[in-house]
């Protein structure tokens, strides 16, 4: 059973998202909280994996990141993950509220940038029992370093530094689209895959979605380092998923990343690209978070 929910943040601004409780169930359940990466809405995808975690027998709480979809929060398409780190916080105490929640049995899975904040949350929230990063961004300044190339780097910077004089000024943040068609444009994620999955999802599951975010959600990006923390998340049990074959959120760098981190773990490789996780690879990423979320919290 999905019904939709609002709650407001410690600052104030409503999130808006899905709880999902398991059918014929009752009691308080274990709960996993849920949010999706960078600039996508929880049309795209997330129902999927909150049934599959629901017909395992385990509540969810799905939202909208603030400045996204139907949560609220200015300026809009504006992402700040250390922002981000904290709404999800208050999603969790939010989730500790609802009658079908067991405060004791809360999982936390994130997919992309959201994969990266899980493992921060991993690392500072005890109240987190059991994680699940699926395809994680692990380096904003390494990754960002595969993403643009060496002679594009400088001038980058400069477009930073300009965006913050104009703001200094009063003038509203530019704007980047998040993919391009031709990955040699300007954009956030300049893929092919970035731009095939985005624009074809957001087309056929997510009129919400805006092919736009602000400049300093790049610059931010560079910045944020959620690898750093994995060797922190223990003995909270850490399950990483990583698709071989992701150039998005580069597969290297999370494997890497998953080697820095202590037991107890698991490691997920899928055969695909970053966005099969969500589709062509989605039974193979979504079982393993399944009976990983219940062998860490049902049996508590």
């Amino acid at each position: 059973m999905r019904t939709d929910i609002a709650f407001r943040t410690e600052d104030g601004v409503t999130l808006r998202g899905w709880h999902y409780v398991p059918d014929g169930r009752q009691g308080r359940l274990p709960t996993i909280v849920m949010a999706h990466g960078f600039s996508a809405v929880k049309e795209m995808y997330l129902d999927r994996f909150a049934e599959a975690f629901a017909a395992a027998g385990l509540a969810a709480v799905v939202f909208d990141n603030r400045n996204f979809g139907a949560s609220d929060g200015e300026p809009r398409q504006e992402i700040d993950p250390w922002q981000q780190v904290r709404d999800y916080r208050d999603a969790i105490t939010f989730a500790e509220t609802l009658p079908a929640t067991d405060p004791a049995r809360i999982g936390i899975w994130g997919s992309s940038y959201s994969g990266g904040h899980v493992l921060v949350l991993g690392a500072i929230d005890r109240r987190v029992k059991c994680v699940v990063a699926q395809v994680p961004l692990a380096s904003g300044h390494d990754n960002a370093r595969r993403l643009i190339r060496a002679d594009y780097w400088a001038s980058v910077q400069a477009m930073f530094a300009d965006d913050r004089r104009a703001r200094m000024e009063g003038k509203p943040p530019a704007m980047i689209p998040v993919v391009a068609e031709d990955p040699a444009a300007p954009s956030a994620l300049p893929t092919p895959d970035s731009w095939a999955w985005f624009t074809e999802t957001g087309r056929t599951r997510a009129p919400s979605w805006k092919n736009e975010v602000t400049l300093r959600s790049v610059e931010m990006f560079t910045e944020y380092e959620p690898g750093s923390y994995v060797g922190f998340i223990s003995p909270t049990p850490l399950m990483m998923v990583v698709a071989l074959g992701d150039v998005l959120t580069v597969a290297d760098l999370a494997l890497a990343a998953y080697e820095r981190a202590l037991e107890p773990k698991r490691l997920v490789a899928l055969p695909g690209g970053h966005f099969d996780a969500y589709v062509r690879d989605f039974d193979a990423s979504s079982r393993p978070a399944v009976e990983w979320f219940t062998q860490h919290l049902k049996a508590k």
